[in-house]
């Protein structure tokens, strides 16, 4: 599995790219803070990696395949599961929301990684996706440079209505959609929508008949 091989060699200078980039990591966090409950509810993130956002976001429960990852996780409190996203170690109807961040380019079959989030979350929960966008200009550099990239190389790129129409048919009725990192404006800029920022957050709830 060369992703997770990439990830199990270069864990830290993965994470080093938001040492280097505090304004935009920092607009990240902000942008998935405004669509998660402030306290009571429990979340997991798929992918959750060495912890970037579970530990500023309060969420205390992960799963993550690469063990090297999962490991600088565990010391910063988080209940790793190992396994991957398309076949969740968690009981039906277990969490309140379900995080998914930066995670899908690297999944293999992202309407089954939704519908196994699906099934994880109570009623009415819910979950978070926040990608960057393959149309915005850093997807598009992202996409032309993957061949050398480290992490990227085996990466799937995707376009806000690609994953807007995965989460539809996997249950999910989409009910925000954030973006950050648009070009010309400052680093912390926020604003509803898509097809202007670079990153993307959508909200979809699950909702049973």
């Amino acid at each position: 599995m060369p992703k997770i091989e990439s990830f199990e060699k270069y864990s830290e200078e993965y994470d080093q790219w938001f040492d280097k980039h505090p304004d935009f990591y920092a607009s990240e966090i902000e942008t998935i803070r405004r669509l998660i409950p402030s306290a009571g509810a429990e979340g997991m993130e798929v992918g959750v990696g060495s912890g970037k956002f579970a530990v500023p976001l309060g969420i205390k429960v992960g799963v993550e395949p690469s063990e090297k990852m999962a490991s600088i996780a565990r010391l910063q409190g988080i209940d790793v599961h190992s396994g991957v996203a398309e076949n969740l170690p968690f009981s039906d109807s277990r969490f309140d929301f379900v995080m998914m961040v930066t995670t899908i380019c690297f999944v293999d079959d992202i309407v089954k990684s939704f519908r196994e989030a699906f099934r994880v979350l109570k009623n009415d929960g819910f979950i978070i996706v926040g990608f960057v966008d393959k149309e915005s200009e850093l997807g598009k550099q992202y996409s032309e440079k993957k061949e050398n990239s480290k992490f990227y190389k085996d990466a799937t790129f995707f376009s806000v209505p690609e994953v807007l129409s995965y989460l539809n048919v996997s249950g999910f009725v989409i009910s925000n959609v954030l973006q950050t990192l648009i070009p010309g404006e400052i680093s912390n800029t926020i604003v509803e929508g898509f097809g202007r920022g670079s990153f993307v957050v959508i909200k979809g709830i699950r909702k049973t008949e």
